[in-house]
Formats: structure tokens, C-alpha cells, sequence
């Protein structure tokens, strides 16, 4: 499922600065973060996702969130934007 979701986004972005980027500019729909990623990480994302009512849903690792991605490494963070 997950892999379908980033197959069939029109955009997306992958990583912790560009989707904190993103969020700042109130472009995301959707966010995923690895279960894994370390709390400093975490946090911040969840918070702001929580305050802001942007969905956020967890992922079990940083690796399966990378490979969903198209990328070969892992990644904390990626998001679904707005059309």
C-alpha cells in the first residue's frame, strides 16, 4: 500500500528538510515518518502535523519508507503534497 501511495503521487518530497519546507509553506497533505527515526526527529513533525491537522502516519522503518520512496537509502520523513 504504502509503495502505491508514492508510486501514484503527483508530488511528493523525501526527507527532513524538504518536508519541513513543505509544512511551512502549508503545501502537504499527508505525512509519513519511520517509527525509527530518532525522537529530535520525530517530534518536531508529529507536533506540527498534530497542530496544524495534517494527517501523519507512521511507518515501521526508515528503510521501507526509503524504498517506497524510489530511493535506495532510508528516510525519516516524506510527504504527499497538494495538487
Amino acid at each position: 500500500m504504502l509503495d502505491e501511495t508514492f508510486k501514484h503521487a503527483k508530488q511528493k518530497t523525501v526527507g527532513l528538510k524538504q518536508t519541513q519546507r513543505a509544512l511551512e509553506k502549508g503545501r502537504v497533505r499527508r505525512v509519513f515518518i519511520a517509527k525509527d527515526a530518532e525522537i529530535h526527529v520525530r517530534r518536531p513533525v508529529v507536533e506540527w502535523c498534530e497542530d496544524h491537522g495534517i494527517e501523519c502516519i507512521d511507518v515501521p522503518t526508515m528503510s521501507e519508507l526509503g524504498k517506497a520512496c524510489g530511493i535506495e537509502v532510508g528516510t525519516a520523513v516524506a510527504a504527499i503534497l497538494h495538487d
